[in-house]
């Protein structure tokens, strides 16, 4: 499998334009982690949408996953050098061969839209599942879109793995760190966690070389 072209600015991003740099620039976006953000909240990322000609949910969500998945490389900082330390998880061939698979499936899948979300602007985009007696979408002929099924699912090994390769943990307090397998797991500090004990999760994760992978 080719390997990933490294994303160093928003430019190299796949599908990118370069009449997107004033379009997004109008949004108050010019960096990576700008748009990063702008992607993950579904209001700004519905108008990066509609304000891209040739950008959809399928391109958009593509971004985010390779946004999040670059964020994610670089998480661990040496504060005294200030270089980037990554940890990667230690991943047999198995696992290597089920995430390689489910990102070429997450590229392949389409983005599925109701019945008729194109006629009536009151429907919007979000599915649902035809149900009409005489509805040719939930018949699957084949010139309907397409419609939501097992076939188009991840494989269940790695279903639930972070786009890094990690297993996702979450803890909610520095005692709960010390039962993370570093090697396969990293953790993701719960939001109802306080800045304090946040910092406290964060200090003990570094000591023990554990990715955290919502550091900020």
């Amino acid at each position: 499998m080719a390997a990933k072209k490294e994303i160093n600015k928003i430019q190299d991003l796949p599908y990118y334009r370069e009449e997107y740099t004033a379009q997004l620039a109008d949004l108050g976006i010019k960096e990576l982690d700008e748009l990063l953000e702008a992607l993950k909240d579904k209001d700004r990322k519905k108008v990066i949408v509609d304000d891209l000609d040739g950008v959809g949910n399928k391109i958009a969500d593509h971004w985010l996953e390779l946004l999040s998945e670059t964020e994610a490389e670089t998480e661990i900082v040496d504060e005294e050098e200030k270089t980037v330390v990554k940890v990667k998880p230690v991943l047999n061939d198995e696992i290597k061969a089920a995430l390689e698979f489910r990102s070429a499936k997450n590229d392949a899948r389409p983005a599925f839209k109701r019945q008729e979300w194109f006629r009536y602007q009151r429907l919007g985009e979000m599915w649902r599942k035809p149900r009409g007696i005489h509805s040719k979408m939930r018949r699957h002929l084949s010139y309907r879109p397409p419609v939501v099924s097992i076939g188009f699912r991840g494989p269940k090994m790695v279903r639930d793995y972070h786009p890094s390769g990690f297993q996702e943990v979450m803890v909610y307090n520095p005692g709960q760190v010390e039962a993370v397998d570093p090697k396969v797991q990293a953790i993701r500090i719960g939001g109802t966690v306080g800045g304090k004990k946040r910092m406290a999760i964060i200090e003990k994760a570094d000591e023990l070389s554990i990715r955290v992978l919502n550091r900020t």
